[in-house]
């Protein structure tokens, strides 16, 4: 306890770091705010429809990672998951188009580009989604709650959901300008904190309404949370180096020598960018269903935003498999790793330089993503596991899934900042031994 106030002594010490402190704040502040204001026509008191609808499933997620915004329907309402969705494309078409590829290449210039790009895009995703995002509210609360009514409100809703979701990614950037931390991935992560407290405080109050034995289970729970915390822990930060005589073991290669040696390769080399990409698809059907009047289309897309049914969750985890392998191709070049090692000088004992090591190292990747692949998928999944066994919607979502996994390796990423500008300083860092290690693979940062 005693070095904890010191630590926060010495953060407070730095001016610079106390200043974006205090400014990161400030604007989260003003973000969380915003949450609360509704839509111009709404009368805000009868919105329990739609608040009941949010409880649970993908409508629920999505309301997290709005911060309770959608649910409220506020001018934040559709957060920062359009941004996200642009994003992920523009990196898509950097892979598959050259102009996109050519505009990396470029440094500072190309990254602007592919920036305003990418809010033209964003832009162009919001117009879809306002309109569909107020059906659904003319289908979850009653016509009466409607102040303004016809094509004006329609419009203007519409134009008013754009400027906020707009405005939430301008208050991300001006966090990552002026702040600490990546501004984007703040306010993903305070949406979800936010959630937190009510889901726990709702929890125990329904676990002490049980006869007999209901503390106990939200006991149960809440060591079952703390496990399910250090995995997603383990697995945001990944496998820093694997041992050259392990990476032979893995390719069946039993002759190597004793010197100890690493390649500079990682189990979860992806991070959490694979659950992203694959939740991010997830909410397609729900778009879909917003415009489609076929009852065959709206039937689909309610099974695929069903939580805890067996198709969305089979779905999902085969998407962030596939976009595990996907993601690490893309990052870990084995052709670019074998150059650059023959270039320094450096060679892997018993491979020959060249193809062979291309080989070598593009076997390796093939085979430890695997299990780094389920392991994602599997925490991915595990708040269906939770709420099927009795735990609610709502606190059964912190049981791994995209916000536990935002929540670390964010919370992780910022501590990391602070402990740089401490040590900077000739500080103490913010642990006794060794340094926190945040995503090694950028993550949600990259959004």
């Amino acid at each position: 306890m005693r070095q904890f106030i010191e630590t926060l002594r010495n953060i407070w010490r730095i001016e610079d770091l106390r200043k974006r402190i205090i400014y990161t704040l400030g604007i989260l502040l003003v973000y969380r705010l915003g949450s609360y204001v509704t839509l111009p026509g709404i009368d805000p008191t009868q919105l329990a429809g739609l608040k009941q609808q949010t409880a649970s499933g993908v409508l629920g997620l999505l309301d997290m990672f709005s911060g309770g915004a959608f649910s409220n329907a506020s001018i934040f309402a559709l957060g920062i998951m359009p941004y996200i969705s642009a994003s992920i494309v523009v990196q898509l078409l950097g892979i598959a188009v050259p102009y996109f590829q050519r505009l990396q290449k470029e440094g500072e210039s190309g990254r602007r580009k592919i920036n305003q790009i990418t809010r033209y895009l964003t832009v162009f995703i919001l117009v879809l989604q306002g309109p569909s995002y107020l059906v659904n509210l003319h289908a979850q609360i009653p016509d009466s709650a409607f102040v303004i009514k016809g094509a004006f409100f329609t419009i203007s809703s519409v134009i008013i959901l754009t400027a906020g979701t707009m405005f939430v990614m301008w208050l991300g950037e001006r966090i990552t300008d002026r702040g600490i931390g990546n501004g984007i991935s703040l306010i993903i992560m305070i949406g979800i904190i936010a959630r937190l407290p009510f889901a726990t405080v709702a929890e125990f109050g329904a676990r002490l309404e049980q006869q007999g034995g209901g503390l106990v289970a939200f006991l149960v729970e809440l060591v079952g949370l703390f496990i399910v915390f250090m995995m997603t822990i383990l697995l945001v930060q990944g496998t820093r180096r694997i041992p050259v005589q392990y990476a032979k073991r893995i390719v069946g290669n039993k002759q190597y020598g004793g010197v100890r040696q690493y390649i500079p390769l990682k189990v979860n080399a992806a991070g959490v960018m694979p659950i992203i990409f694959a939740q991010a698809l997830m909410f397609v059907p729900m778009t879909i269903a917003g415009f489609a009047n076929s009852e065959t289309v709206t039937g689909i897309a309610s099974v695929f935003m069903n939580f805890n049914g067996l198709w969305y969750n089979l779905v999902f985890a085969i998407l962030i498999i596939l976009f595990t392998y996907f993601y690490t191709a893309v990052t870990i070049n084995p052709t670019q790793m074998a150059e650059d090692m023959k270039r320094n000088g450096g060679f892997i004992p018993g491979v020959k330089p060249g193809r062979k090591t291309v080989e070598f190292l593009d076997t390796i990747m093939s085979r430890i993503t695997l299990p780094g692949s389920i392991f994602l998928a599997f925490v991915a999944i595990l708040p269906a596991f939770a709420s099927l066994a009795g735990i609610s919607s709502q606190f059964a979502q912190f049981y791994g899934g995209t916000s536990l996994l935002i929540l670390v390796g964010v919370v992780l990423d910022t501590l990391q900042q602070i402990e740089s500008h401490l040590l900077m300083r000739h500080y103490d860092g913010l642990m006794k031994s060794g340094r926190i290690k945040g995503r090694s693979s950028g993550a949600v940062s990259a959004i």
